[in-house]
């Protein structure tokens, strides 16, 4: 069984909704607000690394680049547990999703706005566990709160 594997079951017990993707290299956790993508690796100085991935369903086009890269740099700025990170688009589905979200025609290039964390887990005990599903939950809060007070034109956060 595969550390991946492992976590999988352990988050599964503690009560949180996750599954296995497809292909085997990671897991989805679902909570009542979002879906996190969580990958696990080995660490080089021992213990487990533990990679969240949280898609916002948010797209840059690039010629706001400047203004959102500005935004997000303030954004990070008062976050714990993760960070807002810019993913460029390269999945040709994903382009024409994107292209009828931003209602363009031509080709540009588009960013993803995409949450990210990374916990390192010194082994795969109830208590290492325990803290993997509190911070993925504080994880998955904090972002969805800090993006949602700004689209909602929180005044503190203009650049």
């Amino acid at each position: 069984m595969t550390e991946l594997q492992r976590i999988v079951d352990a988050l599964k017990r503690s009560g949180l909704n996750v599954e296995a993707v497809d292909d085997g290299d990671g897991a989805l956790v679902r909570t009542d607000n979002a879906r996190v993508a969580l990958f696990a690796e080995h660490a080089d100085e021992g213990g487990i690394l533990v990679r969240l991935h949280l898609d916002l369903d948010l797209y840059v086009d690039e010629d706001a680049l400047p203004e959102v890269l500005m935004g997000v740099n303030l954004m990070n700025q008062g976050l714990d547990y993760g960070s807002l990170v810019l993913d460029p688009v390269t999945d040709e589905d994903e382009e024409d999703d994107v292209a009828e979200t931003l209602g363009d025609d031509e080709e540009r290039v588009t960013f993803a706005v995409l949450g990210r964390s990374v916990l390192h887990l010194s082994d795969l005990s109830e208590t290492e566990i325990a803290r993997l599903a509190t911070h993925l939950q504080r994880f998955e809060r904090e972002i969805g709160d800090t993006v949602e007070r700004t689209l909602h034109g929180h005044k503190s956060l203009r650049a």
